[in-house]
């Protein structure tokens, strides 16, 4: 019997949020930032048009890496350090695939350091969502490489004397070219740039602050507190000014390539800086910027530009070297150029 396949297709597409829900308790701490991430990245999926079929999750080790448990999808609970590996290949053999990796800041940034920097510049088209809580929650609350310096831990009881990682600032220097930002305790924001991600053509990768409420509570309470965060976040969006502060009365302007905090007392809006995310120098600035004491961190995408991506390159190799290869079947391959014979004494 033959199927009529333009009939399938709208059913296996049309799916909810609750039929990304799998049958698996969430073992999370209660307060865990990781609750949002996952609710965001389930409410996320559904709009974004890939047939649930043609979603993999892919994790490491850490608090993150049980996502893959509490997805009804297709994924793969990997070793430390490994997942931007795994995804790496799984995206090569299987292009049509909407690959996801959930890792940490100690599984992307330490141990799978060096996947995650060259997954970035080959442009390899997966989604990196690291889980930022800066520190290592599964084993108990040593620091990681985004633990900030003077940081106490159960492994730095004297405080971190390592200066940390700036995974935003890490991810441009290694080619990534879509860099962006968000936070756990803003669902909406988290949602749209989890969307944003899956547009982009490429490696995508996103720096989610995310509270550990047992081994690093409050790490970002100045970016999440109502009284604190307008003053100490800004929002970046495409061609807008760049603009916070409780009654958007402070902005960002360039003196040269030095980002200033000025008053709109001082200064009309038409004198800030208006954000580029096509402009590779502008997000090294922000990035850089967001760390400094006085600035207000950025959130949103930095940088979204256009690249090769690295599977369809591949793909290409591999159909050209194919036309071209004298051997159509691997036993002609085996047995040409110079071969010989063992012979048996």
């Amino acid at each position: 019997m033959s199927i009529d396949e333009s009939t399938l297709e709208p059913q296996v597409a049309k799916f909810t949020p609750k039929d990304l829900v799998s049958d698996q308790d969430v073992r999370w701490c209660p307060g865990c930032g990781d609750y949002s991430i996952l609710s965001q990245l389930q409410k996320a999926l559904p709009e974004v048009g890939v047939p649930k079929e043609d979603i993999a999750i892919i994790a490491g080790i850490g608090c993150s890496s049980r996502f893959p448990y509490y997805m009804a999808t297709y994924g793969l609970h990997g070793i430390h350090g490994r997942a931007v590996a795994i995804a790496s290949g799984l995206k090569a053999a299987h292009p049509n695939l909407s690959v996801w990796v959930s890792t940490g800041d100690g599984d992307c940034l330490s141990i799978g350091g060096n996947h995650f920097i060259h997954a970035l510049r080959r442009n390899i088209d997966i989604n990196i969502m690291m889980f930022n809580n800066r520190i290592y929650a599964l084993t108990k609350g040593q620091y990681s490489p985004t633990s900030t310096h003077g940081q106490k831990s159960k492994s730095s009881p004297q405080g971190v004397i390592d200066h940390p990682f700036n995974p935003a600032l890490m991810a441009l220097g290694a080619e990534g070219t879509f860099v962006a930002r968000s936070m756990d305790r803003d669902p909406k924001h988290l949602r749209d740039m989890l969307i944003r991600m899956h547009q982009h053509k490429g490696t995508s990768y996103i720096d989610v602050m995310q509270n550990c409420p047992i081994f690093n509570d409050g790490a970002y309470e100045i970016y999440t507190d109502k009284e604190t965060k307008d003053d100490h976040t800004i929002f970046l969006e495409h061609g807008k000014p760049l603009l916070f502060g409780k009654e958007d009365d402070k902005g960002i302007r360039l003196d040269g390539f030095m980002p200033t905090v000025v008053s709109l007392k001082e200064y009309s809006v038409n004198d800030l800086l208006v954000h580029d995310e096509k402009s590779k120098e502008l997000a090294f600035i922000l990035a850089e910027m967001s760390e400094q004491p006085g600035f207000p961190s950025v959130l949103g995408v930095l940088l979204d530009i256009e690249r090769s991506v690295y599977e369809a390159e591949l793909d290409a190799q591999m159909a050209t070297a194919k036309a071209k290869a004298k051997s159509k079947t691997l036993d002609e391959l085996l047995h040409e150029g110079q071969i010989w014979e063992i012979a048996e004494n």
